[in-house]
């Protein structure tokens, strides 16, 4: 076995002026990274785009309602350290290639097995979460379509939102037995143009409807800024699939220049989003955007399907770690269609079985911003990266914005998570 010398001595020097836009600076070991897989840059694209873009931009008018105008300054600051925290976790990646192909095993080379155990649970109970939470948005927009559809099924009945939600994991079913990441990429193309088309459906809304006109607006509410920020981090919730799609690039080299497209796609969608909604509905806006749309009107139904692609599209990328979890715990060979099939099967099965008894999807996503999306997205990367690097040395200028955006994961972590459970009770 080697020693900690040995293996600290490979790692590459984190300074300021590395490249994060891969290119003719970048150093050799980074130029001659292993490939993991045959997803190619074009696909990568959409893999991590469908990654990042997702259902919190229904909670965007929401989330600008809950603090202000101002609060949008937040949004591109969460965006400027999503992206940031990104490209450590593409550099952890690359401190040791060989042994570091999934979230966890970042934990693992920084803090060994007790990292592991730390980053896996937050990572595969946030996916969960975030699975879950795609299916309470089925049921609750396809109720609002077909209000007071029933069926009986095995002498059991299903009506509204418990209903949507069954078929909802029916049709998300066959699409979690795909593990090629390259092919699912066709998937995520779909949920890309749908989230472009919703945000044109809501300008459809504001034209053809109330216009944008509303003076119901506020410019700063501090009570509202920790359930802004916790949902702001939902918008970029996606760093614990990233190692997997690293992994699975052609020419996993070019991981930054794929994460700045994305983020920056993403980000002008969403603000879209934001800014658009907000300007309708003003701080009457619902959880999710789609509610507030009057029933019956074309743009409704479009903006509603729209949303119902969407997660459809996102809920194989994000349940892949965990199905391939499973599979590691339970020691399934390699290449094991049937237990491949059966284990993502009870993964979804699982996640309807909750989703019918969840009633708050906007305090849920605030939940899942504010704690586990936080640590994902924010705390791990960054306690990983100064473990793993500071061998090397770090410069102090990396290490104080690093130590600027913890204190930032915390404040939101403690605060969002108190108001949203707060919240959650109050439901009850």
């Amino acid at each position: 076995m080697e020693d900690k010398n040995a293996r600290t001595a490979v790692l590459p020097v984190s300074t300021l002026t590395e490249p994060l836009l891969p290119g003719k600076g970048e150093d050799l070991e980074a130029a001659q990274l292993p490939s993991y897989g045959g997803a190619s840059f074009s696909r990568t694209c959409l893999n991590l785009t469908n990654a990042v873009s997702g259902i919190g931009v229904l909670s965007m008018p929401y989330a600008v309602a809950q603090g202000g105008w101002l609060s949008l300054a937040l949004f591109a600051l969460v965006g400027a350290i999503c992206y940031y925290t990104g490209t450590l976790i593409e550099r952890c990646m690359r401190a040791d290639p060989a042994a570091v192909a999934s979230y966890p095993d970042i934990g693992a080379f920084a803090f060994g097995s007790a990292g592991r155990r730390a980053v896996a649970a937050f990572m595969y109970v946030e996916l969960y979460l975030v699975a879950i939470s795609f299916l309470v948005l089925e049921g609750d927009n396809l109720n609002k379509l077909f209000p007071g559809a029933t069926v009986d099924l095995l002498g059991y009945r299903l009506q509204g939102k418990q209903l949507f939600i069954a078929l909802a994991a029916a049709v998300v079913l066959p699409t979690t037995w795909l593990k090629n990441l390259g092919v699912l990429a066709y998937v995520s193309a779909i949920g890309l143009v749908a989230s472009a088309v919703l945000t044109v459906s809501l300008v459809w809304a504001g034209v053809a409807g109330t216009g944008f006109h509303r003076n119901s607006t506020s410019v700063l509410n501090l009570s509202g800024l920790p359930t802004s920020l916790g949902l702001y981090f939902v918008c970029f919730t996606g760093h614990a699939v990233f190692p997997t799609i690293y992994s699975s690039m052609r020419n996993s080299k070019h991981f930054s220049k794929v994460l700045l497209i994305s983020s920056v796609l993403c980000s002008v969608n969403y603000g879209l989003t934001a800014m658009l909604g907000y300007m309708i509905y003003g701080d009457d806006v619902q959880s999710q955007v789609t509610l507030n749309l009057p029933s019956g009107k074309l743009y409704t139904k479009v903006a509603i399907l729209m949303t119902l692609i969407n997660p459809l599209a996102k809920y194989a990328l994000l349940a892949a770690p965990i199905t391939a979890a499973i599979e590691e715990k339970f020691s399934v060979p390699c290449g094991s269609g049937p237990a491949r099939v059966a284990i993502s099967t009870v993964v979804v099965v699982s996640t309807a079985v909750v989703a019918s008894t969840v009633p708050f999807f906007g305090y849920l996503m605030s939940f899942i911003g504010s704690f586990l999306s936080v640590m994902a997205t924010v705390i791990f990367p960054s306690l990983c990266f100064l473990k793993i690097y500071k061998a090397k040395g770090i410069r102090r200028i990396e290490i104080a914005a690093i130590t600027g955006i913890l204190i930032i994961g915390v404040f939101v972590a403690v605060t969002g998570t108190y108001t949203s459970v707060r919240q959650i009770i109050g439901t009850f």
